[in-house]
């Protein structure tokens, strides 16, 4: 893995955009970053917005008069690229109106030979379309296209980690700390190890060192991110693994909260369970996909684990934390799943009582084996199965829900409430509380009383 310094990296085009924008539009010029997917776009959107502030350009959230608007995309899953190609669409006209506009496509959707090809020939208007892998390199795209070079297409591979990029984080107190990069687990359905490459983790002295800063700057709530964070470490030339570094971060001075995704049950160690418990920063929170129930479905998947595998994790979790909070994935309708294996995914559910699911029908992604697999059961079927994963959850959650009634919580005030005169925090796992408040609470760690749950969870301070 080649380790690479941004500003050294792209340093003849920050140094030399200032003077090219004012050249080319005679003012402060404005850019709209527009964000679809996971947490890592989210991130990567940050640091692309740093670089955008460090070259010159100050940030819109309004797309229609900016003179730069970059579409960061996702394609885990066919709605959010077609929502992409319609936005794309819309812009032709924005463009027409404003001929300065320079207009980008990059991200995971970018990265696929088929989208660039598309671009080049049924998007003309659209100027610069580049992969995750090159990301870093969106100075030197902009100097060159705003210079009178042609379109730009550049969505190469890379096993590179590049540090020092400027980052604009979007909150005050909640931040993304990114710990790896790609990933090397070839799930049949997933398009993530095609898109994101192989798995790359940052040196533990540079995360260390990032989270420290966040520390100091006030944050409060600070997740790592990675496709698999239990892999963090593997194949690395340091010896330390994701066990490992959670107890150095939870080891820096100061009140704050350190959360993680995405775990893979294939790679979810009891050593991290331990270190869970042991670190009282670390929330008490184990986001852990299991997609199916059923081991026929599983190895369909190739997920590499069993139910039983993954039921003897979530025991020992329960076991060493017994008031951690479980939330999972969920595919319904994977080819060749009948009924009867969709009664296992349920039956799943119901014994473990996850917090919250986040459900998916299965969405064919072209390039992956699933997409290839025979299917068996109707778009319908699927969505009676559908429905009935949601009722058995709705269920789960409104008993769990009751139990926390008269309960004492930490929750981080991070947003106004419904009702005027209330906030809203989140607890260490994924419950959000509202209380009397006002604005001087955000950001504030508060300890509140459950009152009463209903459309919402109401709770009373307590300090």
């Amino acid at each position: 893995m080649e380790l690479l310094d941004y500003k050294e990296e792209q340093k003849i085009y920050i140094s030399r955009m200032p003077e090219l924008l004012n050249r080319v539009y005679g003012r402060t010029p404005t850019a709209c970053v527009i964000t679809y997917g996971c947490q890592q776009n989210v991130s990567d959107s940050e640091r692309m917005k740093g670089m955008l502030c460090e070259m010159g350009y100050t940030l819109s959230d309004e797309a229609e008069g900016s003179d730069f608007v970059l579409y960061n995309t996702c394609a885990v899953r066919g709605h959010a690229e077609d929502r992409v190609y319609g936005n794309i669409g819309a812009m032709k006209h924005y463009k027409r109106r404003h001929s300065g506009m320079i207009i980008a496509l990059c991200g995971c959707m970018a990265q696929q030979e088929s989208v660039k090809e598309r671009m080049k020939k049924s998007y003309p208007y659209v100027d610069l379309v580049f992969g995750t892998h090159v990301q870093y390199r969106l100075p030197e795209f902009l100097y060159k296209r705003l210079s009178g070079s042609p379109r730009i297409f550049e969505i190469g591979e890379s096993e590179k980690i590049v540090e020092g990029i400027p980052v604009h984080r979007d909150g005050d107190f909640k931040a993304w700390l990114p710990i790896m990069y790609g990933c090397n687990n070839f799930c049949s359905y997933c398009i993530v190890p095609y898109v994101r490459g192989r798995e790359r983790s940052r040196r533990p002295e540079d995360i260390i060192a990032e989270a420290k800063e966040l520390v100091a700057k006030g944050y409060k709530d600070i997740t790592l991110l990675g496709q698999n964070v239990n892999s963090y470490g593997a194949g690395c030339d340091f010896n330390l693994n994701f066990a490992g570094l959670l107890r150095k971060i939870n080891a820096i001075e100061g009140d704050f909260r350190i959360r993680f995704m995405t775990s893979h049950p294939k790679d979810c160690t009891e050593e991290l369970l331990d270190a869970m418990r042991d670190c009282e920063k670390v929330a008490r929170h184990l986001h852990l996909p299991f997609q199916s129930g059923s081991d026929r479905i599983l190895s369909l998947m190739n997920r590499r684990y069993t139910r039983e595998k993954y039921l003897s994790l979530i025991n020992a979790a329960k076991s060493r934390m017994p008031d951690i909070s479980l939330t999972s994935d969920i595919i319904v309708g994977f080819p060749g799943e009948t009924y009867e294996d969709f009664k296992e995914t349920l039956s799943l559910v119901k014994e473990v009582e996850f917090s919250s699911l986040f459900t998916f029908i299965f969405s064919p992604r072209n390039g992956t084996p699933a997409a290839q697999m025979e299917d068996v059961a109707t778009r319908e079927e699927k969505g009676k199965w559908f429905d009935e994963l949601l009722k058995t959850q709705d269920i789960i959650s409104k008993k769990l829900n009751a139990d926390i009634v008269g309960k004492n919580y930490r929750v981080l005030c991070d947003d106004y409430g419904r009702k005027e005169g209330k906030m809203a925090g989140h607890t260490v796992g994924t419950a959000v509380i509202e209380f009397d408040g006002d604005e001087t609470d955000l950001g504030k760690f508060i300890t509140v009383r459950v009152d009463a749950v209903t459309s919402v969870i109401e709770g009373t301070r307590i300090n």
